[in-house]
């Protein structure tokens, strides 16, 4: 898969690829690396263990994008898609600011517009699900602002810290995606 690069007002969206992945393990240094992704140590570490052990299987993938800012340059977080499976036309949609300093100026729900819009109209996604932490007020609004509708609580689906913790269950679909694009 070819990178690709998607742009907002405020945001040039790039592509990360398994190929990208590899491509940057193979041929650049821990520092290059962190300094493209604009990362800490344990980011890296999880880019690390995804190179290592594969981003891909059968036909679920991991489809996502490093968001930079325009006006500094600066890559200040990502979005995109995980667990995508290609035969039911689904993917849960994950997204992360890494810079504080860009937090809470409205990058997010600009990156995530196009995000939706890629994944429904590029990857011919039916369903796009999100779990969140019920006490994640930024993010629980971010999904409610598009509409996404709460299916229930996920018991115990994610490990945090060694803790098995509950997740709120998002959903949007093609069809009530294009009812607000319209």
């Amino acid at each position: 898969m070819e990178q690709i690069v998607l742009e907002t007002d405020r945001l040039v969206l790039e592509s990360i690829t398994p190929n990208i992945i590899n491509f940057l393990f193979e041929n650049k240094s821990e520092l290059e690396i962190k300094t493209y992704f604009g990362i800490d140590e344990q980011r890296f570490q999880h880019l690390n263990e995804m190179y290592k052990k594969g981003t891909e299987m059968n036909n679920i993938s991991l489809f996502y994008f490093l968001l930079i800012e325009k006006e500094s340059q600066l890559p200040v977080g990502e979005c995109g898609f995980h667990t995508w499976n290609l035969k039911h036309r689904r993917a849960d949609v994950f997204y992360n600011m890494y810079n504080p300093l860009f937090k809470r100026k409205g990058l997010m729900k600009e990156a995530l517009n196009r995000i939706l819009n890629h994944g429904f109209l590029e990857l011919n996604l039916h369903r796009v699900q999100a779990f969140v932490d019920k006490q994640n007020t930024p993010s629980v609004k971010l999904l409610q602002h598009f509409t996404f509708l709460k299916e229930g609580t996920a018991r115990e689906n994610y490990n945090v810290n060694g803790t098995n913790e509950d997740s709120e269950c998002y959903s949007l679909l093609k069809w009530e995606w294009e009812k607000i694009t319209k």
